[in-house]
Order: C-alpha cells, then structure tokens, then sequence
C-alpha cells in the first residue's frame, strides 16, 4: 500500500457517520446493504447517506452494485487488512509477531 492510499482510507473514515456506516457494512459480510436499510438502520438522511457512501466508495471502503431501483453496498476488508498491515509491517523491527497483540490479527490455522 502507498502512503497516499492510505491517507485517503484514513480522511474517508473521519466522520463518525462514515465510521458507522463501515463497521455496519463489515458486520453485513458479503451480503452488503441497499442504500435506505443503511439509513434506517443509523438514522441518516438518505441525501446525507448518500454523501457519505460516495466517500467510502471513492476511498475504495465500500463497493455498490445497481440491483434494480436499489444500490447494495458492501464493504471491502481487503484494503482494511491492506491497511493495518501497512501499519504494522515494520512493527518491533519488522518482527509484528512480537509486538503487542499483534499477533491476534494473524489468522491462526485451526489445530486438530
């Protein structure tokens, strides 16, 4: 990841409402939400929403799909994950599995 990407992800998540709105989408998965279950849901505006989504878009956040009259919107963990791992890449001298709680970020494989 680029310092500028990541400066844009950062200003895209500024805003409490913009904030909510990403934790929300997460919490869909992949099913995503259409624009006006968003609204309801956070008690935003839906020309306010609207705003908000355009900069979780732009930012790469969020992606939308036309589904008829409506637009579902889904989160994109994989620039999350691209971020904090632009973060703590050279965590503890490049060693982040020694720095504190990094270690719970990693995927950890099951044991039988």
């Amino acid at each position: 990841m680029e310092k500028r990407t990541a400066l844009t992800v950062f200003e895209s998540l500024a805003t409490g409402v913009r904030l909510d709105i990403y934790r929300l989408l997460v919490k869909q998965g992949p099913d995503g939400m259409v624009a006006g279950d968003i609204a309801d849901t956070l008690e935003v505006a839906p020309n306010n929403l609207s705003f908000h989504l355009k900069v979780l878009v732009h930012a790469g956040l969020a992606t939308v799909e036309q589904e008829g009259r409506f637009q579902r919107y889904r989160a994109n963990p994989t620039l999350m994950s691209a971020l904090i791992t632009y973060l703590t890449k050279e965590c503890c001298a490049g060693q982040p599995e020694q720095c504190f709680g990094l270690a719970t970020l990693t995927p950890k494989t099951s044991r039988r």
